[in-house]
């Protein structure tokens, strides 16, 4: 094959253009699949071979070739030659460089089908990978919640001081969070998990192909059953970017509050020099640039995911160069994702935890207000009875009448064991349901998050 030829050079009688190879040549991004290109045709070949469209040799100088080119791509040593306008006509050119043989490695398919066929194979593994990453954040989180003990806090609403919850119970919020995004992960990683190898260009082969076979050589949990959807479907990348999206969604809320923690203003964590920067002008600041950017990456992800669907959104049946533009999107958003992850972890390891602030902060008599609304209606009062007359109280206390505690202890409805419950650390210590943020409730929630991560790092393997 000529350097510069093309894959389908023998329909036209000149060269492409040097604009339409800058547009159109997608080897500088889309070599990164090298592996699953590889892969792919290992199992193209053996499967041809099966059938009777190769021989026995021929499958075997194919393979070695394959193997050939994979070390080269591997460590550095392979070569692109200007008619390589993606990483598959790279391979075979290369393979038939190699190998008489390799001239019949494109039997029975079509770019379409291969490259559809890679980016699900990289698809699924990529997911893998930033599942075993979320993992990885989760077991901070919980070992951070381990550690915190009955460590107490604010909790918010409208980022207004709420209840007091344990400091263990708002770190494993964020955890629970991203074990959703595992799952989601998880879903998108099995709706990458169909070969559509044997579809062709757009209608199959008169060939007698065996696409099952093909599929089962590398690990496809299904096989296609249209082949014009088998080409034209990036489903499975808008699934694998909305998940991505979401997990950029949880990160930029665990961001955002470490941003607000760590301000003077809250001053309940402080971060270590490692994963903090400071200012080319003040020199007292010590900013949280980790957890800026991990807020900012979502509004990245969220694009890559708004910009395939309004890229797919005009696409007739089947394959249409528009689909080119799938793998940059996702292949950003993996990397950001994964950089993301990483950087993130290490800021919640080695975070420093201001619990005498967040306690200070937690002893507030008003956020304690609901439990005396909840000690009347264990005695019979109706909820909205006992909310007005607790909301009275406070009114009264906001307006100078006495701090709330006398005000319950002198109320005929409450008294001093009412006023009791607004001691500090009491109102944390009552709420014990399932899932509440007390400390009997905390403790069992620990072990089912174990059991989760455990669960889904079993799952992984």
């Amino acid at each position: 094959m000529d350097d510069s030829a093309t894959l389908w050079h023998g329909r036209f009688g000149g060269d492409p253009a040097d604009a339409l190879r800058a547009l159109n040549d997608s080897l500088p991004f889309d070599r990164r699949m090298f592996r699953e290109d590889i892969a792919g045709s290992r199992a193209h070949a053996t499967m041809l071979a099966a059938v009777g469209l190769i021989t026995g040799e021929e499958r075997d100088a194919l393979c070695a070739a394959l193997d050939t080119v994979e070390a080269e791509m591997a460590g550095g040593a392979f070569v692109a030659a200007p008619g390589d306008e993606d990483i598959h006509t790279a391979v075979e050119r290369r393979v038939t460089e190699i190998t008489p043989a390799g001239a019949k490695l494109h039997t029975g398919r079509s770019r379409n089908d291969q490259v559809a066929a890679d980016l699900r194979l990289w698809t699924r593994s990529a997911l893998d990978d930033v599942a075993r990453a979320v993992l990885g954040v989760q077991r901070t989180l919980l070992s951070r919640a381990t550690d915190a003990g009955e460590a107490r806090l604010p909790g918010y609403t409208h980022l207004q001081q709420a209840q007091p919850v344990l400091l263990a119970h708002h770190l494993l919020a964020h955890g629970w969070a991203l074990a959703r995004d595992v799952e989601r992960l998880a879903e998108a990683r099995g709706r990458a998990d169909v070969s559509p190898l044997g579809a062709g260009a757009l209608a199959g082969s008169s060939l007698p192909l065996d696409p099952e076979r093909t599929a089962a050589e590398l690990g496809f949990a299904s096989v296609f059953e249209n082949s014009l959807d088998a080409v034209a479907d990036r489903d499975f990348v808008v699934d694998a970017l909305y998940a991505l999206a979401v997990l950029g969604v949880h990160l930029s809320r665990v961001g955002e509050e470490l941003v607000v923690w760590s301000s003077s203003e809250f001053g309940f964590v402080e971060l270590d020099d490692a994963y903090a920067t400071g200012s080319s002008m003040m020199p007292q600041k010590k900013n949280p640039d980790v957890a800026e950017l991990a807020r900012a990456k979502a509004g990245r992800l969220i694009g890559h995911l708004t910009g395939l669907l309004a890229t797919l959104k005009g696409l007739p049946l089947a394959y249409a160069k528009d689909l080119q533009e799938d793998k940059e999107p996702l292949f950003d958003a993996v990397d950001t994702t994964l950089l993301t992850l990483s950087a993130l972890d290490g800021l919640l390891s080695t975070a420093r935890f201001n619990t005498g602030r967040m306690a200070d902060a937690a002893a507030s008599p008003y956020s304690s207000a609901t439990d005396m609304a909840e000690w009347l209606v264990g005695r019979g009062t109706p909820f909205r009875e006992a909310h007005a007359a607790v909301g009275e109280l406070v009114r009264r206390s906001l307006a100078g009448e006495g701090s709330l505690a006398e005000l319950a202890a002198a109320d005929d409805r409450l008294g001093p064991e009412a006023a009791a419950l607004l001691e500090p650390g009491a109102s944390a210590t009552r709420r014990n349901t399932r899932g509440a943020g007390g400390p009997e409730a905390v403790a069992a929630q620990l072990e089912r998050f174990r059991e989760r991560i455990e669960t889904d790092a079993a799952r992984l393997g």
